[in-house]
């Protein structure tokens, strides 16, 4: 049976939108990866647009609350940023909960091409995680 990996943010729409595409990248068959949010805030444009340049299409992700997932036994659960962490309801399952807090690139100020670097470097931080978790849980 397939692990199950739930990924969760704040808005689910930036960096568990990018975990949710590197790890269903990574884990291939082995695992169902889903993401949401403590709330709902859309997918972010630029996180799809900073995946497309490594080739991952989040395009046809949506923005899930945390709630439509209550009734799914997860085998892990991944927090991607603090606010998450000290919301984040309780689960009574199984799930091994992990934390790992990334910079939101959607706070980025800057001229639209700083905006894109740090979405950039925030990815690349991201791709490397989820690579690296595939590795030593699956």
């Amino acid at each position: 049976m397939k692990q199950k990996i739930l990924v969760l943010c704040t808005g689910n729409s930036c960096r568990s939108q990018m975990v949710e595409g590197y790890l269903r990248h990574f884990v291939n068959d082995k695992a169902e990866v889903y993401s949401a949010g403590v709330e709902v805030h859309g997918v972010n444009p630029k996180a799809v647009e900073a995946m497309k340049e490594d080739g991952i299409d989040i395009s046809h992700h949506t923005s899930n609350h945390i709630d439509e997932y209550q009734n799914i036994d997860f085998d892990f659960v991944i927090t991607v940023c603090d606010n998450a962490k000290e919301r984040c309801p309780y689960f009574p399952s199984k799930a091994k909960k992990i934390h790992h807090n990334f910079p939101d690139p959607a706070k980025a100020m800057g001229t639209e091409e700083e905006i894109k670097q740090q979405f950039r470097a925030v990815r690349k931080m991201i791709k490397k995680y989820s690579e690296e978790f595939v590795k030593k849980n699956l």
